[in-house]
């Protein structure tokens, strides 16, 4: 299902930053740095629209989508759903925006409450914001359950009593109480079996055909980015770092980064890229309290050269193929000319 298109973006995102504390001293504390999680991040959502975001672990991705949510208060930027935003608001008002944006967590055995029934679970969104009477609470569990594929005769039961993906179920029917417009999912499908992965998959494109729902889909999971988004952000020690459609980003990487993990995804049929590059990515990611100067990624680039060093590359905020790189139109155009410097031929 392809996203519709409007003029006002369902969810914009601008110049979003979280930034940690770090603090020293044991009787007298005292700030000596910040953990820059996630820096200066733009972005927008359309209706019916999945962003993937991708990246290495630790690039920012889960942070961004719980700064998104305010379950971070933002160090600095603003979050805008439908026009309406949502920095500054009081916890009631943010508690009446959470009608239009849920999430679903990583760890189906942690987010949910292994004292609770299933009913009470799925119907926690309904006793908060006092929406519907206890009957109609317990008749519209059961659709939601019958709706993510479950039994509703589970709902008495508790969540030990079921496997990983179906606890997931329960947390996606849970995202879906309150008719939200945008799900943020948080690597909801890193926990599970393969064969589970690609029913939950298509559960959420299910869904998304049927109800319009828009999801940031957060995974470092690449095929199963493919599979389920429209466009892909790649995020790299805070920011991002290339921004395009799904077909532009995996056929034609822009960034270094983006081509070392796509060089890095697993071929089930080797003979497909037998005469590729594969792209060695050598070194760790800096620390994010203390980023190198320029260019982020220009500590572990083969091409980074002394520009990238003094000056950070900006992302092209009108280019639908945005890419924060110095050099990003060469690299696009000649991949397969350039990829053998810091680069071994696949076997």
């Amino acid at each position: 299902m392809e996203p519709n298109q409007k003029t006002t973006p369902l969810l914009s995102v601008e110049n979003l930053c979280m930034h940690f504390p770090v603090m020293t001293g044991v009787i007298v504390k005292r700030q000596t740095g910040s953990i820059r999680a996630v820096d200066n991040v733009s972005l927008k959502l359309e209706a019916g629209e999945t962003l993937g975001i991708v990246g290495e672990s630790g690039c920012g991705k889960s942070t961004l989508g719980r700064a998104i949510m305010r379950l971070y208060e933002p160090t600095s930027g603003s979050v805008s759903i439908a026009g309406r935003d949502l920095s500054g608001l009081s916890r009631r008002e943010l508690i009446d925006s959470r009608k239009d944006i849920q999430m679903v967590f990583q760890d189906p055995y942690a987010s949910l409450d292994p004292r609770k029934t299933v009913s009470s679970i799925v119907a926690e969104p309904f006793v908060i914001h006092g929406t519907l009477s206890a009957r109609q609470r317990r008749e519209r569990v059961r659709e939601l359950l019958v709706l993510v594929e479950l039994n509703p005769d589970f709902e008495d039961r508790y969540p030990h009593e079921f496997s990983g993906g179906q606890r997931q179920r329960i947390g996606i029917a849970r995202a879906l109480a309150l008719n939200p417009r945008v799900i943020i999912c948080d690597e909801p499908i890193s926990a599970l079996d393969v064969s589970i992965q690609a029913q939950i998959i298509n559960l959420f494109n299910r869904l998304q055909r049927e109800f319009g729902i828009s999801y940031i889909f957060i995974s470092h999971d690449l095929n199963m980015v493919r599979q389920i988004s429209h466009r892909v952000a790649v995020m790299y020690l805070g920011k991002i770092v290339e921004l395009a459609s799904r077909e532009k980003i995996f056929s034609n990487p822009k960034h270094p980064y983006t081509q070392a993990l796509l060089s890095a995804i697993c071929e089930p049929d080797p003979s497909r890229n037998a005469g590729e590059f594969e792209v060695i990515l050598e070194g760790d990611p800096p620390s994010p309290a203390n980023p190198p100067s320029g260019c982020v990624f220009n500590t572990r680039c083969r091409f980074a050269t002394d520009l990238c060093k003094d000056i950070a590359p900006q992302l092209g905020q009108s280019d639908p193929h945005q890419v924060a790189c110095h050099y990003s139109e060469e690299l696009g155009a000649n991949r397969n000319a350039i990829s053998s410097q810091g680069s071994v031929r696949r076997n």
